[in-house]
């Protein structure tokens, strides 16, 4: 609970006790309790619709900077893949040269066609 519900809910219980307790009519003791009860409806209406903002506001910021830190994540992992392909493209380049001399070694000759050869 909130701190200005918390106010709020003593201020109206307190109210009560004393419009129960103090001496006066049945009459107006009935009426302002009746007051006391429509103030206090306003009032949690007002705290409701208050709570409804804030948590509003906050899901909006936290959306946005969810949003914001999504996309920094796709980006570096887009750039990491790029790093990532041009390694393995550079290690398959020294491995096909490293095949290619290993095969001239063995044969003389690279084997360029594997079906003729």
């Amino acid at each position: 609970m909130s701190n200005l519900s918390g106010v709020i809910l003593g201020t109206v219980v307190g109210a009560a006790l004393g419009v129960l307790f103090a001496p006066d009519k049945g009459e107006n003791t009935r009426k302002k309790i009746k007051e006391e009860a429509l103030s206090t409806k306003d009032k949690l209406a007002e705290v409701a619709v208050d709570l409804k903002d804030q948590v509003n506001a906050t899901v909006s910021t936290k959306k946005e900077n969810f949003d914001s830190q999504l996309e920094s994540v796709i980006t570096n992992v887009s750039y990491k893949a790029e790093d990532v392909i041009s390694t393995l493209e550079k290690k398959l380049s020294e491995l096909k040269a490293k095949n290619k001399e290993f095969q001239a070694k063995r044969n003389g000759t690279p084997k360029n066609d594997p079906i003729t050869a």
